[in-house]
């Protein structure tokens, strides 16, 4: 019997039942792609991590209930957590390598966890029936990152009030839908909708903001912006545009720590 250890973590909150639950799966070495799907799915959670030690860093996988993914901002800030503060680690910034995004760091900061990740390439394009389809009115604009489409809407509360048709939603040749627009009390908003990779609707998703920082660093004209995602759950982003790379810092709490039984 193979025991895994095995923590949830509330990603950018500071309070429990808030933000954006992930599991993470510390191995010694990786599991086959099957197991560590069927894991994810019985967590039933938007993301669950895994990492393997190598060297003084750690490979890092994601996975939803239904697929691997190239890149999850808050399972990572999750994992970071898990490290910092659960299992010794000393140093002041952490490492992860993934084969689909490359480096990615996490540093502490006065107990704020920063998420170093490459900032996407997002380009506007035109408005097509299908996204109007989705989101069942015209969007101000629309974007199309690497993974993801972004549709900018006219207020905060077009964003909260939204309910997009999921069935269009899933049909994208995408991970997912973002929509957002400018805040009333940070800089800017915004909901991630990604039904054909196994999440409805996710509560925090800091990978949606290496898409977002770049639009509203040049809207706004600013590096540094407060965003948050209005989801049920919530969640509250510290965003830093720095080019071709970008800082995403959140808090975290610990929810549970356990052991899986692997036959």
């Amino acid at each position: 019997m193979k025991k895994i250890q095995i923590y949830q973590v509330d990603a950018f909150t500071d309070k429990l039942f808030k933000g954006n639950p992930a599991a993470v799966c510390i191995l010694e070495e990786w599991l086959s792609d099957e197991i560590m799907q069927s894991i994810a799915a019985e967590n039933n959670l938007a993301e669950t991590a895994f990492i393997i030690p190598i060297d003084k860093s750690y490979a890092i996988r994601w996975f939803t209930p239904t697929v691997e993914v190239d890149l999850c901002g808050h399972a990572t800030l999750a994992t970071a957590y898990v490290l910092f503060n659960c299992l010794g680690y000393r140093d002041p910034e952490i490492m992860f390598y993934s084969t689909k995004s490359g480096v990615l760091i996490v540093s502490q900061q006065n107990g704020i966890l920063f998420l170093d990740f490459p900032t996407d390439t997002v380009n506007e394009i035109t408005v097509t029936d299908q996204i109007i389809a989705c989101l069942q009115m015209k969007p101000l604009k629309v974007y199309k990152g690497k993974t993801d489409y972004v549709a900018l809407l006219e207020s905060e509360e077009e964003v909260q009030d939204l309910h997009p048709d999921l069935n269009k939603v899933s049909e994208l040749k995408a991970r997912g839908l973002i929509v957002t627009a400018k805040g009333k009390t940070v800089d800017f908003v915004s909901r991630f909708f990604a039904p054909q990779s196994g999440v409805i609707e996710d509560p925090v998703t800091g990978s949606a903001h290496t898409t977002l920082i770049p639009i509203w660093s040049q809207k706004l004209g600013k590096k540094e912006m407060i965003a948050t995602q209005l989801s049920e759950r919530g969640g509250k982003l510290i965003c830093i545009y720095k080019g071709d790379r970008c800082l995403i810092g959140g808090s975290s709490k610990l929810f549970l720590t356990g052991e899986i039984n692997i036959e």
